[in-house]
């Protein structure tokens, strides 16, 4: 796998995952990491926007979110124009996510994931390419409202 460079951002409840998927794939990823910085409380929308911002600019292709269920940051990161985010809690979902939908965010529940399945969907998400075709057309069609 080629080094990527991509955002990631978190809430509070999802700060530990985060720091253990930035370690686990610093090798083959370049981290920007637009935090947040600890286990504080904090709003997820914060930084989700900062997040998604970096993306619709065009610095980076792909981002990961996490939050303790994955549907906060989901929400608001679709929020942008161009912005496909999934929320994936094992492989086969952030596969599909990738083949069919061409997401370019991942969205992880980290309360809801072990350590080893996070990294899993992770290395799914960043290995598989859109398959294009008829998904190509259903893709198009997203932005067009």
């Amino acid at each position: 796998m080629e080094v990527q460079h991509i955002v990631i951002a978190s809430d509070h409840a999802g700060y530990n995952l985060k720091k253990k998927i930035i370690k686990k794939f610093s090798k083959t990823v370049y981290f920007t990491d637009m935090g947040t910085n600890s286990e504080d409380s904090c709003d997820y929308p914060d930084f989700a926007h900062r997040a998604m911002v970096a993306v619709t600019r065009g610095e980076v292709e792909k981002a990961i979110l996490l939050c303790g269920s994955g549907n906060g940051m989901t929400i608001v990161a679709n929020k942008h124009k161009m912005i496909r985010c999934a929320l994936a809690w094992n492989k086969e979902i952030a596969e599909l996510a990738r083949l069919h939908n061409n997401a370019n965010v991942l969205s992880i529940p980290a309360r809801f994931v072990s350590d080893n399945e996070a990294y899993v969907i992770v290395e799914a998400f960043l290995k598989t390419e859109f398959e294009g075709g008829r998904h190509e057309r259903r893709v198009e069609k997203i932005s067009q409202y």
